[in-house]
């Protein structure tokens, strides 16, 4: 059996035309009968590195017998001029969180995969400790089962404190292992409690996984990089999936 958790994941590629530009992640998140695709807003435009792709493309599985089967999907980032996605802003200025909606009528009829809900975001009575364990699902530097088309994990902890602002910013620290074409990959924490359990996934969406972390004062030959990385707080989505 594949576990839920690696069918919440999707391979993200971004195209200019017809022309490859760079490979990410994204996850599902489905509210109110509603599907979107979520990822890092700097996957679908990034100003400072000129990068301004015209369209993404995700894999799906098509076969619940075989997970070898598998197709592409491709989601236009522009309509009539104007963005597909939405972004978000607060009062630190904008967060790296994107999120597209996708019509699940022109979604293969037998697609295969698992979408993270309201429910699975953090409630009040769910407590996140600095050091808790983490999961990132993603595609690093593109890595993937090329078979079966399934991400791959990596274990990471809450480096922190949960719930603040680091640096007045809306995302916490994490410390893991990561590479470029992570971005946008969920940030989860094992529900351990039977009674708090979410329907199939038994996860905390805690984030979106964004960049890593690193000091402008770093000796690029004495000091090794700092490990640590940002991710953005998911509960962003409610606010990006309103209606």
């Amino acid at each position: 059996m594949i576990e839920a958790l690696l069918l919440t994941a999707a391979r993200v590629c971004t195209y200019q035309g017809q022309r490859l530009l760079t490979n990410a992640s994204g996850f599902f998140f489905e509210r109110e009968e509603r599907l979107f695709l979520v990822t890092s807003r700097h996957v679908v435009k990034n100003d400072p590195s000129g990068h301004f792709p015209d369209r993404i493309e995700i894999e799906l599985h098509t076969d619940a017998q075989n997970m070898a089967r598998s197709t592409g999907f491709s989601i236009p980032l522009y309509r009539d001029r104007q963005s597909f996605w939405r972004q978000g802003i607060d009062r630190a200025g904008a967060i790296d969180v994107a999120v597209v909606e996708l019509d699940r009528d022109a979604l293969p009829k037998t697609a295969v995969y698992h979408a993270f809900t309201p429910e699975h975001l953090l409630g009040k009575q769910d407590q996140v400790e600095v050091g808790s364990s983490l999961l990132v699902v993603g595609f690093p530097l593109g890595f993937h089962d090329t078979l079966h088309h399934m991400p791959v994990v990596r274990q990471a902890a809450v480096a922190s404190s949960f719930g603040l602002r680091f640096q007045g910013e809306g995302y916490f620290l994490t410390d893991a292992r990561t590479h470029r074409g992570t971005s946008g990959a969920p940030v989860v924490m094992r529900v351990n409690d039977r009674e708090q359990v979410r329907g199939d996934l038994p996860w905390l969406l805690l984030g979106v996984h964004s960049a890593r972390l690193d000091v402008g004062t770093r000796d690029l030959k004495i000091d090794e990089a700092l490990g640590l990385n940002c991710a953005w707080y998911a509960d962003i989505l409610m606010t990006l999936t309103e209606r």
